[in-house]
């Protein structure tokens, strides 16, 4: 893929908060520009002309998208893009490293605990009925998996998203889209176990009920079920 001959277009930008508006303008470029990881981004000089700032502040955001992982500077080739972003969301790639499965399931859990928490209490408060079908459907397709197979991998996710898209939010999606992208590995058939957190099946359908009844409270309180039961899995299963 060649640098500046997409349909995206880099524009000259105002003088406040340069730095800042470089690294959104390069993110929505690679957006728009659909580069793909490997591709190979435009070289200094270019960025420059096109967004009428100097070297070193593009030096500052090509530095700080290294320090993301989502850039990669090749002496004597270019920067080449390692991870997909969006200016158009917070999507900057997190990441994690640990040598041990056990504590990066309970570490990725916490930060899954309050953020899955909350949006189960504010989708309770903004769901619209077209919300609640989409949430049911999602659900039914759960139940339909878990009954004939033991497991349901994807379609709890997809139960997820959609109790996610009824907070009404777009930040809930995108926190939980970063962070399947840092810790999917880690949640992938953890314990190589498909009957991981199984007990909290039933659960599910209790976290519908009370988003039905519109009743903030008792999501909360139906979502922490499921996630503690996650967590006594982790325990047991890494002893």
């Amino acid at each position: 893929m060649t640098n500046l001959d997409h349909k995206a277009v880099l524009v000259p930008l105002p003088t406040a908060d340069r730095a800042q508006q470089v690294m959104a303008a390069l993110a929505d470029y690679i957006a728009h520009a659909r580069l793909e990881p490997g591709d190979r981004l435009p070289a200094e000089r270019e960025l420059m002309q096109a967004l009428a700032v100097g070297r070193s502040t593009i030096r500052e955001v090509i530095r700080h998208f290294q320090a993301l992982g989502v850039v990669e500077a090749r002496k004597g080739s270019g920067t080449y893009l390692l991870r997909a972003i969006s200016g158009t969301t917070i999507h900057m790639p997190l990441s994690m490293e640990t040598a041990h499965l056990r504590d990066a399931l309970l570490q990725t859990l916490e930060v899954r605990r309050g953020i899955e928490a909350e949006a189960g209490m504010v989708a309770a408060l903004r769901r619209t009925d077209a919300d609640l079908e989409d949430i049911e459907r999602k659900l039914n397709e759960m139940e339909r998996v878990h009954l004939s197979k033991g497991t349901s991998g994807p379609e709890d996710l997809q139960f997820h998203l959609a109790i996610y898209d009824a907070t009404h939010n777009p930040l809930f999606k995108q926190l939980l889209e970063q962070m399947r992208g840092a810790f999917e590995r880690f949640w992938d058939r953890p314990f190589d176990r498909p009957d991981f957190a199984r007990r909290s099946f039933p659960f599910h359908r209790t976290l519908f009920n009370a988003i039905a009844a519109r009743d903030p409270e008792a999501a909360r309180a139906e979502t922490l079920k499921i996630l503690a039961i996650v967590e006594e899995d982790i325990k047991d299963m890494s002893q």
